[in-house]
């Protein structure tokens, strides 16, 4: 975990440490300085050393004058994780400062319309300069690039129910609220170092999300899963139903009802292809939590392959009984099983709060789902299964918010759960066969 830390926090370093909003919002401003028609050219924008606003430098050619330089300074309410960091409080510019009558016009009549929302001179940086392909090729790549944050999302969840489920033949359906409790975690974690770089907040934000989560699922494990360890299937399924319902509103009652929210880091767009006006972007944190995803289902695999433990999983779940007489201790494998199994719903959720920004109690019943349906589509029980499932998860979720009516979406995930139950319960991994499965 250390060293997913380190990791992150190299690659983090090379990032400059600039709220993507408050920089859009106020390039938004920029077209209203000057007459219809000025030709603007975003030099640089560099941000307040207090993180309450940025300075951005330009050019702009006016209808009949020379190319000139000019410079905005947007101040807003609050910084990173201030619910006003998106709201504007003055504006100075060459001429001087904006009065207090200019600034609510500049914001009533231009902010708070929706010409503004496409009124941004640089929405991606260097868009001019990448390569120019075909209008099918830069759609595709970009619907590839919007799935990689879902795959990992689902991915690491998914894993998590694949290594209880592969064990003991049972589902634990409160997943989903150990992956919001990793992300108020990934919160706390990016809230106690806001002042440093976000490569330092990213890398203490992994160790809390992990810890809480872990911590979550030790204290469950030992208190729910193993008194019930040898108990039926529908009764444990039962259980972690109550579970999930009783996490819910612990976390609602200790972390408030409503979503929290942080600033996005390393979200400046960067432009990979385009088609014409069409550019194909992506993230500098995108591609963090994808290598960061990749990097913790790589160790994963190596831990269940090469480690005492990985063997003694395996040994368990392919014949208790001899497992048992061979010396391996069930109630240890399923203790380390569950606690590991919570990390990867603790990474999950890290991963979801440092890409979107905002956690809450109220997406995890959703999250847990979707996750669990990525396990089955891979062969649940399988850990290299669960993987491939979120993959195939967040590409179809990619595609669908690109080609149908998202409101849709969860509902075709659904349907595609019940699909996968009907002509192939084993999923890719696992088998075919239409016979009753324990759960």
């Amino acid at each position: 975990m250390v060293l997913i830390c380190a990791a992150l926090a190299a690659l983090g370093g090379c990032a400059a440490n600039l709220d993507a909003d408050q920089a859009r919002l106020c390039r938004t401003i920029l077209p209203v300085l000057h007459p219809a028609g000025a030709f603007i050219r975003v030099l640089r924008q560099l941000p307040a050393t207090d993180g309450l606003g940025l300075r951005v430098d330009y050019t702009a050619q006016e209808p009949g004058h020379p190319t000139r330089n000019h410079f905005a300074e947007c101040r807003f309410g609050g910084g990173p994780l201030s619910p006003d960091r998106r709201a504007l409080v003055s504006l100075t510019t060459e001429r001087g400062p904006f009065g207090e009558a200019g600034l609510l016009f500049l914001k009533r009549f231009w902010l708070e319309t929706s010409e503004a929302g496409v009124s941004d001179p640089s929405p991606v940086p260097g868009a001019e300069n990448v390569g120019e392909v075909s209008r099918e090729v830069a759609y595709g790549l970009q619907q590839a690039v919007n799935a990689l944050p879902l795959a990992a999302i689902y991915g690491l969840l998914a894993a998590a129910y694949s290594l209880v489920y592969g064990l003991v033949g049972r589902i634990n359906l409160a997943f989903g609220e150990f992956a919001a409790a990793g992300g108020y975690g990934a919160f706390f974690g990016m809230v106690l170092v806001a002042g440093l770089s976000p490569a330092a907040s990213i890398a203490l934000a992994a160790l809390l999300a992990t810890f809480t989560a872990t911590l979550h699922g030790i204290v469950v494990g030992r208190l729910v899963f193993q008194p019930l360890s040898r108990a039926t299937g529908q009764q444990v399924l039962v259980a972690t139903v109550g579970l999930s319902l009783f996490l819910q509103e612990y976390l609602r009652l200790t972390q408030g009802a409503n979503l929290i929210w942080v600033s996005p880091v390393f979200a400046t767009p960067i432009a990979l292809v385009r088609a014409g006006d069409f550019v194909t972007t992506v993230t500098p944190i995108s591609l963090l939590v994808a290598g960061f995803a990749a990097l913790a289902a790589s160790a994963l695999l190596a831990i269940m392959r090469h480690t005492r433990f990985g063997r003694a999983w395996r040994a368990y779940a392919d014949d208790p009984k001899a497992a048992v007489l061979f010396g391996v201790d069930p109630d240890a494998v399923l203790a380390r099983t569950f606690a590991l199994a919570s990390l990867l719903a603790g990474l999950s959720g890290y991963v979801m709060t440092i890409f979107y920004g905002g956690v809450g109690y109220g997406a995890s019943t959703t999250l847990g789902l979707k996750a669990l349906i990525a396990a089955i589509l891979g062969g649940i029980g399988s850990v290299r299964g669960a993987f491939y499932g979120g993959i195939a998860i967040g590409g179809m979720e990619a595609l669908w918010s690109a080609l149908f009516p998202i409101v849709y979406r969860d509902l075709a995930i659904y349907v595609l759960l019940v699909a996968l139950l009907i002509w192939r319960p084993g999923g890719f991994l696992g088998y075919g066969k239409l016979t009753p499965r324990q759960v």
